[in-house]
């Protein structure tokens, strides 16, 4: 499989630190081999560091240099909020955000549903193995006669 996430005009990034940490944005230029100007919908058009950003396999298309209006107007054309919603990354940090929002109480009962759902599952494996042993058993004694 080949590597499809290059640094290009266009790339939805996600941003990993920084005052900005945890929005995505769009690369509208590419100043030198480490830093970039990025632009997007919910953010202030500003040169980061490739080392706080994560790329995406998102792409739109635009224009280099291209102004906030027509960004703007293209990630909403490419329905990129959706897409990043739909998305295992976009959901393993919504999952992350609602466990360490958790209270003592929901770690409490989180534990507590989980013990119960362990046992269940011991239960049935504890039957499958009876029931394995048994067929185990009667295959040996038909092998003896």
């Amino acid at each position: 499989m080949t590597y499809t996430k290059f640094v290009q005009v266009g790339r939805v990034a996600y941003v990993a630190f920084g005052p900005e940490q945890g929005k995505l944005v769009t690369i509208v230029d590419i100043i030198d081999q480490n830093r970039v100007l990025v632009d997007g919908p919910n953010f202030r058009r500003q040169a980061l560091n490739l080392k706080t950003l994560y790329l995406t396999k998102h792409l739109i298309k635009i224009q280099h240099s291209a102004r906030a209006a027509s960004v703007k107007a293209a990630w909403a054309k490419a329905e990129i909020d959706k897409k990043w919603a739909e998305s295992n990354w976009a959901k393993r940090l919504a999952a992350k955000q609602v466990r360490t929002n958790l209270t003592d109480f929901d770690r409490f009962k989180l534990m507590k549903a989980k013990q119960t759902r362990n046992r269940l599952i011991a239960l049935e494996v504890g039957k499958l193995r009876i029931k394995s042993r048994k067929a185990a058993a009667e295959a040996k004694k038909a092998g003896k006669k």
